[in-house]
């Protein structure tokens, strides 16, 4: 019994420890401070149609993977504050859908959010044709090569040794490299023209193999243009154009309105619990009221930690791990009852108790987990962030459950000598529990 009163001392002191981190990094100059998702916080919501027709079907999804990278990138260059981009494909009349979800919290100026974005440039590299099946600009027919600004490992600026223009100096990646050896190699005397977001800025001729991978670009550029493109370039070259389709702004007071309202929720809700689990439970019930508690304590250290983007979806997923929490104490206090009720003695009956529902528990809280992982791996961002807490929650809930619970109620002095305390403690609202 000592050791689980020192462990339940222990338990205790660090859950106060808990609240005091949580309560200390709860400002904007901590890193540990809680991350609001979209809805919470206001903020921008964009939509992106990719626009993949021209892409082979195997490549789509590499190039909207590689989109998605260079718009993360380029938002967090401005600082947002846990921004979130993700790409959502489905299915549409005559084909397929790739689209480019950006969720910039803290940003309520659309316009702003769109230079956020901005027009990253779509960097194109095609040979010069004479071919009707082709695409025709500037009164040249042109084929792709599949190199573009995909394969870009970085940009510079640069001068010409003679007059002095500004160039912009690239150098492409391993894959790039290779592919324009290829090129280069292949087509040696014929113009390699080279695009940016669709226009014409240049159509040098191949003179001869370039296996080095480095290539430039001159386009008659003030040196502030040059300088503005190969920030650009370096902060993202798109693999693929995108096109606006839809915008929406969450004011930060609609975001501040639910957030209290969650909260209000999930106070009003513990408060229930707690009541109901002392009235039925009595002294046991008042234990796991502590249990849960201090999984609370747990579960918004964890949030902090990560950390979480916290969303409305996902303080939902928070409120219904708690109440699964609960279930896995109603299971134990009930099975406790029933060893109390076949004459064991109080110490007896609690371990026996948890070992009998630790069966039922695993199999709902293992059923509760498969569902959290099919969530996230197959949801939307909004769906993802209700999936990842209610699993963490699962996961929490089991340790308050079969950990915390069962501490506490061992350090408890054993009282079998004092039968109508024991009664009246251990029995439950309507229920009585038989004298021996």
């Amino acid at each position: 019994m000592l050791k689980y009163r020192i462990s339940s001392i222990i338990l205790i002191v660090s859950a106060v420890v808990i609240l005091i981190f949580i309560q200390k990094t709860e400002n904007q100059e901590s890193r540990f401070s809680f991350k609001f998702g979209l809805d919470l916080e206001g903020g921008s919501h964009l939509v992106y149609e990719a626009l993949t027709s021209n892409l082979p079907d195997g490549e789509i999804s590499g190039a909207m993977s590689s989109l998605r990278e260079v718009i993360e990138r380029r938002v967090n260059i401005f600082g947002v504050s846990e921004p979130i981009v993700q790409v959502e494909r489905g299915g549409v009349i005559g084909g397929e859908s790739n689209r480019l979800i950006v969720e910039l919290p803290g940003v309520t100026d659309l316009k702003e959010a769109i230079r956020m974005i901005g027009r990253t440039p779509l960097l194109e590299f095609k040979l010069v044709l004479e071919d009707s099946n082709a695409t025709s600009s500037d009164g040249f027919i042109f084929e792709d090569t599949g190199l573009t600004g995909r394969l870009l490992e970085k940009s510079t600026l640069g001068f010409d040794n003679v007059t002095g223009t500004p160039l912009v100096l690239l150098s492409f990646n391993g894959e790039g490299r290779k592919l324009f050896s290829e090129i280069t190699q292949k087509n040696t005397g014929r113009i390699l023209a080279i695009f940016l977001d669709g226009e014409v800025l240049s159509t040098p001729v191949i003179r001869e193999e370039i296996r080095d991978g480095n290539a430039q670009i001159s386009g008659n550029f003030k040196a502030e243009e040059a300088r503005q493109l190969v920030r650009d370039l370096n902060f993202g070259a798109l693999p693929v154009p995108i096109e606006l389709i839809s915008t929406q702004t969450i004011g930060p007071s609609l975001g501040e309105k639910i957030l209290d309202e969650g909260v209000k929720a999930g106070i009003f809700g513990l408060i229930l619990v707690v009541v109901f689990l002392v009235l039925w439970y009595r002294l046991p019930g008042l234990v796991a009221s502590l249990a849960l508690v201090i999984y609370g304590l747990i579960m918004l250290a964890l949030f902090k930690l990560i950390p979480v983007t916290l969303t409305a979806a996902g303080i939902a997923g928070f409120i219904l791990s708690m109440g699964m929490a609960v279930d896995a104490n109603v299971l134990i206090f009930e099975r406790m009852k029933e060893e109390l009720r076949s004459g064991k003695l109080l110490r007896e009956a609690i371990n026996v108790g948890f070992k009998r529902a630790w069966f039922s528990i695993r199999d709902s809280n293992i059923t509760g987990l498969l569902s959290a992982v099919i969530l996230f791996w197959f949801g939307t961002s909004l769906i993802k962030g209700f999936a990842l807490i209610l699993g963490l929650g699962i996961l929490v809930s089991m340790f308050s459950a079969l950990t915390l619970t069962r501490t506490f109620l061992l350090s408890i002095p054993s009282l079998e000598k004092e039968s109508r305390i024991l009664r009246f403690l251990f029995s439950s609202g309507v229920s009585r529990i038989s004298e021996k």
